[in-house]
């Protein structure tokens, strides 16, 4: 061969080489990201390609998949009671993606799990038609209802989680949506109802999952962290003793008092009382006495400063790791920078109700296949012990005052031993806005046990100003999700 001839031939045999090597590093090492990738759109066509599995609730599904003959997408997502579900399932929209449960139990929704390949090539060999499996939520339907309604026209949240698991049993945000009005891919239909959810189009953001994703000031609920600081670290042992509290009392290193709402009988309250009349002097001095760290610590073992996975994401609530010793006071009566999700004062009174110890927040319970096998199945975890028992006993002692006699007496239940802390939060520069009104509760059974603990927070700007309060607005809610969970025992 001559040179030419070999040189040609050398050049085509690197070219088929480095053929060969991209092919192979295409279908071997990037195959599972182009797969998956955004842009390739043979995932979401095989997405839609046969109906997906439910969302159940109460053994029952609030989803469903109708056929379309319209596109490449040949099946849509359907939803029932879009709006109160809205904030478990999240959408499966072909146009938009997924989020939420739809987005993160995908694999076993559309069928396409690892978990599930013997299924398919079962069913592909018997000839059958794919289908997805099934994600069972622990979610009560009826506290869930009562959540949403409670909240009617009103912006808030609630999340509702049984003490002694973990589960979650409500977790309703308002304003809400309906995914199924976005569900497929039209743009006369789908874009223009997915454009007038969008904040720029609609600033009540009805979009947005209140219970899990805004951060709020806790106003007076932070008191009941506040107190279980306390009776842990052995700054009061006697919830029934005077304590040494000033009123009014002058936060330290300053000049500035802090005031208390009302005339409310707060010098050396006890701490009991001081948890019923809601006294800031109290338990801002508390918080003061205790300092940043020993507050912080038990805030952390409540679950701040951490991200939650229920397995959707929930904002992290914050209480500052970095503050002087009259903005601890502050942050200790829930305010300054303390922040947090109504799921995190749901844990709050869960671990109180539960003897102190804090079980991790799910929502759900199993994935199961097509065939009804179980595919994964949810084991309650410990997740911390913010309080010993009997120091969570004192402080149940004392949220059952709050309710009985407090300022929480719109959450009694008749037969029914039901504690809480009541909560109107700051809103807005030299809080010119509306207040936000919280209440966290939990509800005892026959037996002792507690089965339901929640919180609420009502963002409420249409009521007087002087209307508002944890005790008016956001305890009536409690009261109708926790009835909701007792009466379903």
């Amino acid at each position: 061969m001559n040179k030419p001839l070999r040189r040609i031939a050398i050049f085509c045999g690197l070219l088929v080489m480095a053929l060969l090597i991209r092919d192979n590093w295409i279908q071997y090492v990037q195959a599972d990201a182009l797969q998956k990738h955004e842009n390739n759109r043979r995932v979401s066509i095989e997405r839609y390609a046969q109906p997906r599995g439910d969302i159940i609730v109460d053994g029952k599904p609030i989803t469903g998949s109708t056929e379309t003959s319209s596109s490449d997408y040949k099946w849509k997502r359907t939803y029932k009671d879009g709006e109160m579900w809205a904030p478990v399932t999240g959408y499966a929209s072909q146009a938009f993606g997924a989020t939420q449960l739809e987005s993160i139990e995908d694999g076993i929704l559309t069928g396409n799990d690892d978990r599930l390949f013997f299924r398919r090539t079962l069913d592909m060999i018997t000839g059958k038609k794919q289908k997805g499996g099934n994600v069972v939520t622990t979610l009560n339907g009826a506290a869930q209802k009562a959540a949403f309604e409670g909240l009617g026209d009103k912006k808030g949240a609630v999340a509702a989680i049984d003490p002694s698991t973990g589960a979650i049993l409500a977790l309703a945000s308002t304003p809400s949506y309906d995914p199924s009005t976005f569900a497929g891919n039209s743009t006369d239909t789908d874009t223009k109802a997915w454009t007038k959810l969008q904040k720029k189009q609609n600033p009540d953001d009805p979009m947005l999952n209140r219970a899990l994703r805004e951060t709020y000031p806790p106003g007076s609920t932070f008191k009941a962290v506040t107190a279980a600081a306390a009776l842990e670290h052995g700054l009061v042992t006697d919830p029934d003793a005077k304590t040494d509290s000033p009123d009014p009392w002058t936060m330290p290193d300053t000049t500035t008092e802090l005031p208390n709402e009302g005339n409310i009988p707060c010098k050396d309250a006890t701490l009991r009382n001081a948890l019923r009349y809601s006294c800031n002097t109290v338990f801002g001095k508390v918080g003061a006495d205790l300092g940043k760290d020993k507050m912080l610590e038990t805030a952390e073992k409540f679950g701040f400063n951490k991200q939650q996975f229920v397995p959707v994401r929930s904002s992290a609530s914050v209480f500052p790791n970095a503050m002087d010793r009259p903005q601890t006071a502050l942050s200790s009566i829930g305010q300054f920078d303390t922040a947090t999700t109504p799921l995190q004062m749901a844990m709050v009174a869960s671990a109180i109700a539960n003897d102190g110890t804090l079980m991790e927040p799910y929502m759900v319970d199993r994935l199961m296949g097509q065939n009804v096998d179980v595919v994964e199945q949810h084991e309650p975890k410990k997740m911390s012990e913010p309080l010993s028992p009997d120091n969570a006993q004192k402080l149940q002692s004392m949220m059952e005052t709050v309710v009985e006699e407090g300022t929480g007496t719109r959450a009694q239940i008749p037969n029914v031993k039901v504690g809480g802390k009541t909560g109107t939060a700051q809103h807005g520069v030299d809080n010119e806005l509306a207040p936000y009104a919280w209440f966290i509760s939990y509800a005892k059974g026959e037996d002792g046990s507690s089965p339901v603990a929640v919180a609420v927070v009502v963002e409420d700007s249409q009521a007087e100003r002087e209307d508002i309060s944890g005790g008016g607005l956001a305890a009536p809610i409690a009261k109708d999700v926790m009835k909701a969970v007792l009466e379903s025992k």
